[in-house]
C-alpha cells in the first residue's frame, strides 16, 4: 500500500470516530433533556454512566491524530484537518459532559414537580439539538453554507437563555422556597446554551478547514 493511500484510510478511520463520538454525544445530549422532562431519574443514572464512552473516544481520537502527525508529518489541507477533527472532538466531548450535568441536575430535582412552565427550555433544546445534527452533516459534506446557518440558530438560542435567566431571577424573589430548583433549571439552561456555543465552535473550524482561515461566526 503506497503512503498516501495509508495516510487517506488512516485519515477516514479518525472521521469515523469522530462521526461516532457525535453520535453518542448528541445521543446523549437528547437523551438527558427527556430524562428531565420526564422526571427518568433512571435514564438520568444512566447518561452519567454513558460518560465514560465519550471520554474513551476522544482520548483515541486525539492519540491517532498525534501519531499520524508525527508520521506523516502532513502539510496544507491535511494538517488543517487533522487539527480541526482534534477541536471538533473536544467540542462533542463537552457536549456530553453538559449531557451529564443536565442529568445530574435532573437527579437533584427528582420527583419534584416543576415550579414554573419549561416550555422554553424545550425550545432551546429543540434548537440546540437541531444545531448539533446539522454541523455533524455539514462537517461530513464540507458545506460552510450549512455551517453558517448554525450561527443564525445560535442567536436564537443564546435569546431564550436571556429569557430564561431573567424569568428566573424574577421568579426567585417571590418563590423563595424554590431557589433550589430555580438553581438546578438555570444551570440546565446554562448547559444547553453553552452546548449551542460548541456546535457554532465546529462551524467555525469547518471554515478554517475549508477556506484555510479562522472566522468568528457568534459575533
Amino acid at each position: 500500500m503506497m503512503v498516501r493511500e495509508r495516510f487517506e484510510n488512516d485519515l477516514k478511520d479518525v472521521q469515523q470516530a469522530l462521526l461516532e463520538l457525535s453520535t453518542k454525544a448528541i445521543n446523549a445530549f437528547e437523551l438527558a433533556f427527556k430524562a428531565f422532562v420526564e422526571k427518568d431519574i433512571d435514564l438520568a443514572l444512566e447518561i452519567i454512566e454513558m460518560d465514560t464512552d465519550i471520554n474513551r473516544l476522544e482520548e483515541a481520537i486525539n492519540d491517532r491524530v498525534i501519531l499520524l502527525i508525527a508520521k506523516q508529518q502532513p502539510v496544507a489541507t491535511d494538517l488543517r484537518r487533522l487539527i480541526v477533527m482534534i477541536k471538533a472532538s473536544a467540542d462533542m466531548e463537552r457536549v456530553g459532559d453538559y449531557a451529564v450535568n443536565i442529568a445530574k441536575e435532573t437527579v437533584r430535582i427528582g420527583k419534584d414537580p416543576f415550579i414554573t412552565p419549561i416550555e422554553t427550555l424545550e425550545d432551546m433544546h429543540f434548537r440546540t439539538a437541531s444545531m448539533l445534527h446539522q454541523i455533524v452533516n455539514a462537517f461530513i459534506e464540507e458545506n460552510t453554507a450549512k455551517a453558517k446557518e448554525i450561527a443564525d440558530l445560535d442567536d436564537q438560542v443564546d435569546e431564550l437563555y436571556g429569557d430564561t435567566i431573567r424569568h428566573l431571577i424574577r421568579l426567585s424573589s417571590v418563590q423563595t422556597d424554590n431557589l433550589a430548583q430555580i438553581t438546578y433549571l438555570s444551570f440546565i439552561a446554562r448547559y444547553i446554551e453553552r452546548s449551542a456555543d460548541h456546535a457554532t465552535n465546529i462551524a467555525e473550524h469547518l471554515f478554517y478547514l475549508v477556506k484555510g482561515q479562522r472566522y468568528e461566526l457568534n459575533n
